[in-house]
């Protein structure tokens, strides 16, 4: 009776040390493992464009060689009113992170985008090379002047 008790214990234990079979399951499965963070790209289909202006009324911008701060707060307020639902400095939200942006587009570019995102985004190039990176999210237009642009170009330049 031992020798088959023992017998059986032992079987019994090389079986369940056998391949596990996983049971598929129909219906919603949610694995919570921890994947590898995204690291941000220089907008991978985007590409960067000094020369273009953009579409719209603004067609010539010049920097001073120092940041105009009356401006640059002026522009800080504005950019903390209506943009940050959508922008950061250095993470990409809703709409590409904003710090270095003259190093990816023309001071012309971003202002005419400030001004006139809808016919920025039907007629030029990269803000519908944008549009389809940041999945269709649309910029809106907040209506804004070319003095309050000027004074958010001005402060994009803090960033």
């Amino acid at each position: 009776m031992r020798k088959l008790f023992t017998l059986l214990a032992l079987s019994t234990m090389i079986i369940s040390c056998g391949e596990k079979k996983e049971e598929k399951k129909d219906g919603f499965e949610m694995n919570r493992t921890k994947k590898e963070a995204k690291t941000e790209k220089a907008s991978e289909g985007v590409p960067v464009d000094l020369d273009n202006k953009g579409v719209g009324p603004i067609t010539s911008v010049s920097f001073d060689d120092a940041v105009n701060e009356e401006m640059a707060a002026a522009g800080k307020e504005k950019f903390q009113a209506i943009c940050t639902a959508c922008h950061m400095a250095e993470q990409r939200m809703i709409g590409p992170a904003l710090k270095g942006v003259y190093e990816r587009r023309s001071p012309e570019w971003v202002m005419n985008m400030i001004i006139n995102p809808d016919k920025m985004l039907k007629e030029d190039p990269i803000a519908k090379a944008l549009l389809k990176e940041y999945n269709n999210a649309i910029m809106l237009n907040q209506n804004l002047n070319e003095e309050e642009a000027r004074n958010l170009a001005e402060y994009l330049r803090t960033l």
